[in-house]
């Protein structure tokens, strides 16, 4: 079941309960469904019985008691346990997975985007979807251009339509950092957002296209970035370096995979990992709730969290000694291919290559 299919899920349950007369409420739209916080436990976790509870005239964990027994029996719903004031946590069943990662892989880079095939509805989302153009202005400083560039392809990942106006431009910008403008001067008459993160205490521009991207967006506006060689770094310690070494790992277990005469198919994988599956079914979320608050740092410490769940999966996905593929291999690699994916088309929407070969 993927984070679309169970918010839907939710919805039905609510529904369920309604005709049933166990809540007089009207069904709302959608559900939000994310992993869970903390003293949360299952996959994912749902506020619905918080949003609920108002119109309902009921205690919140009162309404989580009516909706639980209409979701436990749900195929692909292992268990249903409510925490705090009224959270719904879901656990799901085995087949989770293959779904998620189907999802995933049928999506490509894409996953999560807005017009991408099946993209699941998201609590947050950008404010312009409907033809109405978004307007980002900035000052004349290379972070705050970059910035503005990052959560302009991110919105427009999310359908909307974005102009990018700049007090200055340098035209070494563009080339040196993958960055442009659509105009520059004073800001428009018609209220433009205005980007104006903290500005970088020196010049990123000798760390290269990739690493300056990632020291600029990493840390969120209100932060100062760190500029220097560490982002560099060949080495674990390097946040950069963890993601672009996970994706080109997912990418060398597909070639050593048809080596040995077999590709990705996703099925059951009992032992996977649950953070990354959760992970990896939060990235519409993440890209919704990045455009939606023009965060782009949120996408990169997303990223930074699928790579650490995901690295020590991968030594796990292909036979070892004399075992030969299986359809548990064939299952590990398509979960394997998935992050790779994720992790990829995350590091496109910065702006910042995810090589194959690292």
């Amino acid at each position: 079941m993927t984070p679309a299919e169970l918010s839907s899920t939710v919805l039905h349950a609510v529904r369920r309960a309604v005709d049933a007369g166990e809540l007089d409420v009207t069904v709302p739209a959608r559900a939000v469904v994310a992993p869970p916080g903390p003293g949360g436990c299952g996959d994912y976790a749902t506020n619905i019985a918080l949003q609920l509870a108002r119109p309902a005239g009921q205690p919140p964990y009162r309404v989580a008691e009516v909706l639980r027994p209409y979701l436990v029996g749900v195929d692909g719903v292992a268990d249903v346990v409510l925490t705090g004031p009224g959270f719904l946590n879901i656990s799901l069943g085995g087949a989770a997975p293959a779904a998620l990662v189907e999802e995933i892989l049928s999506a490509g880079t894409r996953y999560g985007h807005a017009d991408a095939p099946d993209a699941p509805d998201a609590p947050d989302a950008p404010d312009a979807p409907d033809g109405s153009v978004v307007r980002l202005h900035c000052p004349h400083d290379l972070r705050a251009v970059v910035v503005a560039d990052a959560v302009a392809r991110v919105l427009r990942c999310q359908g909307a339509l974005v102009r990018v106006t700049a007090e200055g431009f340098d035209r070494e910008w563009t080339a040196a950092l993958d960055v442009r403008v659509d105009g520059v001067g004073p800001a428009p008459v018609s209220l433009p957002v205005t980007v104006r993160p903290v500005p970088a205490p020196a010049d990123p521009l000798p760390l290269g296209r990739d690493a300056a991207r990632w020291a600029l967006l990493h840390p969120a506006a209100h932060d100062r970035p760190r500029i220097g060689d560490k982002h560099l770094a060949q080495r674990e310690g390097n946040p950069l370096f963890r993601v672009r070494y996970a994706h080109a790992r997912s990418r060398a277990l597909t070639r050593n995979a048809a080596d040995l005469g077999f590709t990705a198919e996703p099925g059951p994988v009992p032992d996977a990992p649950q953070e990354l599956l959760a992970a990896l079914g939060d990235h519409p979320r993440v890209l919704a709730a990045a455009a939606a608050h023009r965060a782009p740092d949120r996408i990169a410490r997303h990223l930074v969290a699928v790579a650490d769940a995901a690295l020590p999966f991968l030594p796990t996905v292909l036979p070892r000694g004399g075992e030969k593929p299986s359809a548990a291999h064939r299952a590990r690699l398509a979960l394997a291919e998935a992050a790779g994916t994720v992790l990829a088309g995350g590091l496109t929407l910065l702006g910042i290559d995810a090589p194959d070969h690292l």
